[in-house]
């Protein structure tokens, strides 16, 4: 077990800005994680789990261990004529996964495809996009209790998934460590989901009039390629806001004023406006300071343009925060993990 001590966090964040830990250790199974536990160098330092470190703005050194989760595998545990299930370890890359299964022709993912992070963060983010999140195919999975070392299995109502929000972000924040996801996936014939955002203009680009799931995927890696910078090439963590869900009433003065404003339904009569519309109506779509701003191709998109601090971010997100709420009386919520 290796101890990295004042250890460069650049590496494992996104946003690529600076910032240290007391200790950086990694682990890949149960054992190892429970080793590094009950490790007398690092007891009763604070706990920071990372996986890809694509949904986490640090604005201060941390001044505890980070643990990076690598837990690795793609398996399948059963299948029958219509589904297949499909357990892969937390510290696989999530995109992996996805083109694991199409390539395999396991529906289901091919939606989420391109998205940043490990299969670990998925369920805790109940991570979404282009009309699907991780609830819509989620099994179960398997964590580490961190007071004792026990396994716990979790099934979807034990998840509590919302929009964005899972039990492990609210009631059992930092009390679990996700070792393992299981999946429930289709088999050919697969029902596609098309009609959200441009998927279906994409297909229709392409000229592709019977897609298969390959052919979503194909499209959704297009569109997010042409609106969302390569954390690799310009740092980010994808979405730095929540859609908001505002009341009726809300939504209908928002609309007499801008009849072109997108929104949808949401759960108890609430509905659901387009953060990135709000964010870009006050002005700041492709905003920079220097070192940071917002994306000019997509303005939920915080960007480090090189040099910035987490703490410069965070202070152009209350900007942000601030001024949409004073033209709109709609408050935003960041969907990015602030340290």
């Amino acid at each position: 077990m290796q101890i990295i001590r004042q250890a460069d966090l650049r590496p494992f964040n996104t946003f690529g800005v600076p910032a240290r830990a007391e200790a950086l250790v990694r682990f890949s199974d149960a054992d190892q994680l429970r080793t590094l536990l009950a490790a007398p160098d690092l007891a009763g330092l604070p706990r920071l789990f990372l996986g890809g470190g694509s949904n986490v703005l640090f604005t201060r050194d941390w001044p505890g261990v980070v643990l990076l989760n690598e837990v690795p595998g793609i398996t399948v545990m059963k299948e029958d004529e219509r589904h297949v299930w499909v357990k892969a370890g937390a510290g696989v890359f999530w995109h992996d996964l996805v083109l694991h299964c199409v390539d395999h022709g396991w529906g289901g993912l091919e939606n989420l495809s391109l998205i940043p992070g490990k299969v670990g963060a998925a369920p805790m983010q109940n991570i979404g996009a282009y009309g699907v999140e991780i609830k819509d195919t989620f099994h179960e999975l398997e964590a580490l209790r961190l007071s004792d070392g026990a396994l716990v299995t979790f099934d979807r109502a034990a998840c509590a998934f919302g929009y964005r929000e899972s039990f492990f972000k609210r009631a059992g924040k930092d009390q679990y460590a996700i070792l393992h996801v299981t999946f429930q996936l289709t088999k050919a014939p697969h029902t596609l989901n098309t009609s959200y955002g441009n998927i279906q203009q994409e297909l229709d680009r392409q000229g592709i009039t019977h897609p298969t799931i390959k052919d979503v995927s194909n499209a959704v890696i297009a569109i997010r390629r042409s609106k969302l910078p390569d954390p690799a090439v310009l740092g980010n963590a994808g979405s730095f806001f929540k859609n908001p869900v505002v009341s009726e009433a809300l939504a209908q003065r928002i609309k007499a004023d801008h009849p072109e404003a997108p929104t949808y339904p949401a759960a108890e009569g609430g509905v659901k406006l387009a953060a990135g519309w709000l964010i870009e109506q006050a002005g700041w779509k492709g905003h920079r300071a220097n070192s940071h701003g917002v994306h000019d191709k997509q303005a939920l998109v915080l960007v480090n343009h090189g040099g910035a601090t987490g703490q410069a971010i965070y202070d152009l997100s209350e900007q942000v925060l601030q001024s949409v709420k004073a033209r709109f009386g709609v408050e935003l919520e960041r969907e990015v993990n602030i340290l």
